[in-house]
Formats: structure tokens, sequence, C-alpha cells
């Protein structure tokens, strides 16, 4: 895998790297989070082409006023599309249906080609949708809306974790390889370097373990005892009214495409 795409998920830094300020970091975080999730509940349950292509429409546009990063955004999809690209190529080849063409004796349906678009087409407007919407917030502020949502606590503090120390697990992911690098170790598809990836992976495992340990004594040290404080004022304004005015009837209009 490419070494720019190698650690494109391993923190959240959000958009904030060159993004500047637009319409989309005035609504409030919490309202963002519930049309993003019914965006992304529809767009999943639509069978309709022209509601999906409506659907990476209204993706797109949003990516265009939330002002995102192109780097960053268009680096993240693809990241998506190298995961998804074997299922795209096999899916012709193992639904059964009417055949489209052959390839070494190999017989790839139709039905197979679209069923493959409708799930790309699907990937991208959620991906491009979840990265307008909430990929512009920080993690602090994504938790604290969650938990202004009656997200369960436990889900809350789970996730903010997780973000929190993501950064630092793939900062200990980049100081192995490079030091395995620095040992002539070049990924091969042998046993060696299964073998060795093997151990990255346990060690990385070990030191997540022992890391979590320190920081939860020393969180008890500090008073913890489950549960965080919120201090944050979240109020609805006229700009998250006007704006759920305007995103609701695009959900309906996505959900009636799918009747036609």
């Amino acid at each position: 895998m490419p070494e720019f795409l190698e650690h494109s998920g391993t923190s959240w830094q959000g958009q904030k790297v060159k993004h500047h300020r637009s319409i989309v970091d005035h609504i409030d975080p919490r309202l963002r989070v519930v049309m993003a999730s019914l965006f992304a509940l529809i767009t999943v349950l639509s069978q309709s082409f022209l509601s999906l292509c409506v659907a990476v429409g209204v993706g797109l546009l949003l990516a265009l006023l939330a002002r995102l990063n192109l780097k960053r955004t268009l680096r993240r999809v693809l990241a998506m599309d190298m995961f998804m690209i074997f299922l795209i190529i096999l899916l012709p080849f193992t639904t059964p249906g009417e055949t489209w063409f052959s390839i070494l004796g190999l017989s790839a349906s139709k039905e197979g080609f679209l069923h493959a678009v409708v799930i790309l087409l699907k990937a991208h407007a959620v991906v491009l949708t979840l990265l307008a919407l909430i990929g512009t917030l920080s993690a602090t502020v994504l938790g604290h809306a969650l938990a202004r949502l009656r997200i369960p606590d436990k889900l809350v503090h789970l996730m903010l974790f997780t973000v929190r120390y993501l950064e630092v697990i793939g900062q200990e992911y980049k100081r192995m390889r490079r030091a395995m690098k620095a040992r002539a170790f070049v990924l091969r598809t042998d046993r060696h370097t299964w073998r060795s990836i093997g151990y990255l992976i346990g060690m990385l495992l070990v030191h997540s373990l022992e890391r979590s340990e320190r920081i939860m004594d020393a969180m008890k040290c500090r008073g913890y005892q489950g549960k965080f404080y919120l201090f944050d004022d979240m109020r609805l304004s006229q700009k998250d009214l006007t704006f759920s005015l305007i995103f609701t009837p695009v959900l309906c209009l996505l959900i009636g495409l799918n009747f036609l």
C-alpha cells in the first residue's frame, strides 16, 4: 500500500489542516450529528440509482459548503476505495444473473455490476457527508454533542479515549515501522513478512494495554469516578433552524425517489 495511504486512518484531526471556517461550522454539532445519521441511514437503505446519484450530489455540495481540504478529503476517499476495490471487482463474477461478458471462462453478470455501482455510490455519498458534517468537528466537540444527545456515557467515553489515543498509537506504529525499515525490512508475500507483521501488531497491542493501565491509574489519582462533566453551552439558533428547513426536504426527496 502506498505510504501516503498507509497512515490515513491513524488519527482524527478533522479537517483542521488548512481548513477555513465555513457555513457548516456555525451549525449546532448536535443537529449535524442527527442530520448526518439520518442521511446515512436513508442512503444505505436506498436502492434507486436516481436517489443515490442525488445523494452523491448532496455529499459533494456539503463538502464544498464545508470548504474541506481537497487533498486530505481526496486521500480519505481514496483510502476507502482501496478497501472496496476487491469487492467491486468480484461482485460481477459472484452474483448470478444475465451474463454481461466473460474472462478466462468466468462470466460477469450485469446484475453484479449494477450491485457494485450501487455500493460504490452509497459509500461515496455517506463518506462525503460525514466528512463535511462530522469530520469538521473536533473530537471533544463531537463527544459533547453525543453526550447532549443522551448517548450512553460509556460509549461517549470510549469514543473520546479512542480518538485521543489513536494518534499516539499511530505514532508508535510509525516509529516501529521506521525501526523495521532501518533493519532493511521490506514487505513481501513470504512467511518472514507475515511473521514480522504479526510481531508488529502484537507489540502495538501490548504497548496499548500498558499505556491504558498507566492512564487509568493517573485518572484515578485525580479523582476520576467514571463520569465526565460537561460545561459547554449548546443552543439552537436561527441558522440551525434554516439548515433543518433546507436539509429535511432533501431527506424526504431521497426517500421519495425510491418509489418512482
